[in-house]
This record gives C-alpha cells, structure tokens and sequence, in this order.
C-alpha cells in the first residue's frame, strides 16, 4: 500500500521546483497521488478494509487542499499538475 522509496525519489525529481524540493505543493500532491492509487487498487481486493478506508479518505482531502492552495497561489500551476498527474477530467 505504501509507495517504494525509489519511486517517491522518482517522483521528487519529477515534480520538483528547484534542486532538494521535497515540500512544494507539487512534490506533496504527486506523492498523495501515488498513495491514493495504490490504495484504491488495494480495495478492490480488500472491500471491507475500513481501517485503510479512512486513511484514504484523509489523503483525498489532505490532496484537496493542497490542490486548492495552489490554485490560489498561482492559477498555471494548478493546471499543469493536474493535468501532468490526470486527476481531473
């Protein structure tokens, strides 16, 4: 359920602003991201999990806000991370 170091470092390369980012919004959502796929993947096989359930859903808002921080701060860079990371329709 967890993500793997390797790819966490993947993904903080990826989404970075500058060298050694790991707390710009960016980094923050596409590491929840990855999260919140992995566990929904874990539902399918695991329906009555109610325990993860809640984490999941934590991680859901906590993404939400971080999404909703950065479409204050600065409008283009909320739509190139959800379009880079597919969240939204």
């Amino acid at each position: 359920m967890s993500i793997t170091p390797e790819r966490k470092e993947e993904l903080i390369k990826e989404y970075a602003t500058k060298s050694g980012d790991t707390g710009s919004p960016e980094v923050q959502v596409a590491i929840l991201t990855e999260r919140i796929k992995n566990l929904t993947d874990h539902f399918k096989g695991h329906k009555k999990d109610n325990h993860s359930r809640r984490g999941l859903l934590k991680m859901v808002s906590q993404r939400r806000r971080l999404l909703d921080y950065t479409r204050a701060k600065d409008e283009e860079r909320y739509k190139s991370l959800i379009t880079s990371l597919g969240i939204r329709r």
